[in-house]
């Protein structure tokens, strides 16, 4: 593809995608101020990179989202990667960070000190990204409604308002190997996960995507679609605040009942 044509649809996916630009930003300065640049950089490459294979695939065999098909309505005004538009692998990895920063401060620094807590740790990371998508495929099957466009269809339809319920499936398998790989690499690495480091914004975008569909669904009049996903991440929401009150509560009894290791003495 020569140069100019690539530039005028990177340029082209900024103008029809400028809020996947926006999280994308977001997640940037917040991965960078959490991880460090050098992890934030690999979330992105690696979380794209899977999310690329799996759509790739799920568009031919079915695996692991469910057979679907893009239109390609969009194909000479945006960058697509083989039939698949670009914006929606790059999509993946700041919706991966969102969930990986909720559950890391769900269950608490303790997670990152045995490898159960940090298998732990990838599963709900997986759970809790596909459970956006509750709220984000529904009205992603209704994009000739709003800005997203007509751009991808099941031709079997879904029986969760249009989607089947293989993709939610895909999306958990898809949340599971992204904060997988990037918490293996950094345990391989540096011998431990991220510590306390600063998931607040992370969460921040995790609960804007959130707010974003569900503005967007009401909009083009899908109450029931909003609906459910209001009562879905309200129940979560209650849940997660139950479940982090007894794992940091627990981590933080664990700490003080430690004895000191260092200086041959406790702190006053």
């Amino acid at each position: 593809m020569p140069t100019i044509d690539l530039a005028l649809r990177l340029a082209g996916t900024l103008t029809l995608r400028p809020y996947v630009f926006g999280f994308l930003a977001i997640f940037l300065v917040a991965g960078v101020r959490d991880l460090g640049r050098a992890r934030t950089v690999a979330f992105l490459v690696w979380g794209g990179a899977v999310a690329l294979v799996a759509e790739l695939v799920s568009t031919r065999v079915g695996i692991p989202f469910g057979l679907y098909h893009y239109t390609g309505a969009t194909r000479g005004a945006e960058l697509f990667l083989g039939n698949v538009p670009f914006f929606s692998p790059l999509s993946f990895p700041f919706l991966a960070y969102a969930a990986f920063c909720l559950a890391r401060r769900t269950l608490g620094h303790g997670w990152t000190t045995t490898r159960v807590g940090r298998a732990r740790m990838v599963a709900v990371s997986g759970v809790l990204m596909m459970l956006l998508d509750v709220v984000v495929d529904p009205l992603a099957v209704r994009g000739d409604r709003w800005f997203l466009g007509h751009i991808f269809y099941y031709p079997d339809g879904g029986l969760y308002f249009g989607v089947p319920l293989s993709n939610f499936v895909g999306w958990l398998v898809v949340g599971w190997i992204t904060v997988g790989g990037i918490v293996w690499a950094i345990a391989a690495r540096d011998r431990e996960t991220p510590g306390p480091g600063a998931p607040g914004l992370g969460i921040a975008l995790y609960y804007l995507v959130l707010a974003v569909n569900l503005t967007v669904t009401l909009w083009i009049g899908e109450a029931l679609i909003a609906a459910a996903g209001i009562v879905v991440h309200a129940a979560l929401f209650l849940l997660l605040y139950s479940v982090n009150r007894v794992t940091v509560g627990r981590w933080s009894a664990e700490s003080l009942s430690a004895p000191a290791t260092s200086g041959g003495g406790t702190r006053p």
